[in-house]
């Protein structure tokens, strides 16, 4: 299944990340070992973000994709399920069915 995952890092340790010089070459070498989909870049609340695609089969595997985020950043990570248009499209009787009894 394809997640939505937001990484916000915290001001002060991506700060004390970046004087370090480890910040991008950490961040290269977790997306390197999870290989996601996409990864985008943004400031969100005041934060640097990562927002990255990624196919999750097993909920066994999300620690393998929030671990490394925590303990290199202390960030937060949240997992959001993602649908893309062929999936929507796939849902389609289960929301005409839900319109049908609940709408």
């Amino acid at each position: 299944m394809r997640f939505l995952i937001k990484v916000s890092l915290p001001v002060e340790a991506s700060n004390a990340a970046i004087k370090n010089g480890t910040l991008p070459k950490t961040i290269q070498s977790i997306l390197a070992e999870q290989k996601p989909e996409a990864a985008y870049f943004i400031e969100a609340d005041g934060k640097r973000t990562g927002v990255i695609v990624q196919d999750i089969q097993h909920p066994s595997e999300i620690p393998a994709v929030a671990e490394p985020w925590f303990l290199a950043f202390n960030a937060s990570v949240e997992f959001h399920p993602a649908m893309n248009a062929d999936d929507l499209m796939k849902a389609g009787p289960a929301i005409e069915h839900a319109v049908r009894k609940y709408g």
